[in-house]
């Protein structure tokens, strides 16, 4: 199936009971998000936003409570639709008496992939992490930093079109950050798609083309960073808009960038805010708030975290 995008979501839910009756915990809450083939994509949030729920929903290692995901145009659910992509989780536990060599072939295997591939393919993705001198030591003396490289391999051997990295440079030096940022660019050149679910917010500035960011499992704000950082410009919240009011304000020429309950809006000028806000009343939404935009991602992050509690206090 031919698609433009290399995830998809719909209303993507998970409930989990409560040990009380009559309460439930809302992990991810009516996520509709869509990644672009072949972008360096970024997932942020604080902790217990949602991010690696999301992220295991996808992998189909948490079955959703509500609407779908899709891989390339494919039920996320389907072992086929699984098969391109390669996912490095946070806190991996790799068989300790294995060798680096003998691991990537374990993972190798379960990739689907042949033992002559198996054979040619471990020596250039060690080195290319930069543990060609270590294939033979047994990963119990790796590192923190040394285990994120091989985790990195291992979601590479098979060749994946979506690679799906979770913290990947947590534990790695600034050296082995730039290098792993080098191996990543090079393969979206190749078209393959870089999806980070990262609490480095410097990082995924300078490496994201994309950002989505999630609070209290839901997507508060998402966009092309460039487009959410660009030239200042001032930032209208607000809640209750409908979509009528949204695609107006959009043909207006307002980046809008929808949150649950609420939405966002990158207006360019002031003249151009208000108009913006006169909508909004004229429409039945709520202003929640004005502020100056511009500035860096850490920034957009904690204005868009710090009104989606407000957005939250207005709807209850």
């Amino acid at each position: 199936m031919i698609t433009d995008y290399a995830i998809e979501t719909a209303g993507l839910e998970k409930i989990y009971p409560a040990r009380f009756r009559g309460r439930e915990v809302r992990a991810v809450s009516n996520l509709s998000l869509r990644v672009p083939a072949g972008v360096k994509y970024g997932l942020l949030g604080p902790n217990g936003a949602g991010k690696t729920t999301f992220v295991k929903m996808l992998l189909s290692a948490v079955h959703p409570s509500a609407g779908s995901a899709r891989i390339y145009g494919r039920d996320a659910r389907l072992a086929e639709a699984r098969r391109p992509v390669g996912y490095l989780p946070e806190n991996q536990r790799f068989p300790t008496y294995l060798t680096g060599s003998g691991m990537l072939d374990f993972y190798g295997a379960l990739s689907g992939l042949g033992v002559r591939e198996r054979r040619q393919r471990i020596p250039e993705f060690l080195d290319m992490v930069g543990l060609a001198t270590w294939g033979a030591v047994r990963i119990k003396k790796y590192s923190k930093g040394m285990l994120q490289r091989l985790g990195l391999a291992q979601a590479l051997i098979h060749h994946p079109t979506l690679l799906i990295l979770d913290e990947p440079t947590d534990g790695v030096d600034p050296v082995g950050r730039r290098e792993i940022r080098e191996i990543l660019d090079r393969l979206t050149g190749k078209g393959v798609t870089i999806f980070i679910n990262s609490h480095l917010l410097a990082e995924v500035e300078s490496f994201c083309e994309h950002v989505a960011i999630m609070r209290k499992g839901r997507l508060v704000l998402e966009g092309r960073i460039n487009d959410l950082l660009a030239g200042g410009g001032y930032c209208v919240t607000a809640s209750n808009v409908s979509e009528v009011a949204l695609n107006e304000i959009r043909r207006m020429g307002g980046s809008s960038m929808t949150a649950a309950p609420g939405v966002s809006i990158q207006c360019p000028t002031r003249e151009h805010a208000n108009l913006v806000i006169d909508k909004i009343r004229a429409a039945g939404g709520f202003i929640e708030s004005f502020t100056q935009a511009g500035g860096s991602l850490e920034d957009l992050f904690l204005r868009a975290t710090a009104s989606d509690d407000h957005m939250s206090e207005r709807a209850a």
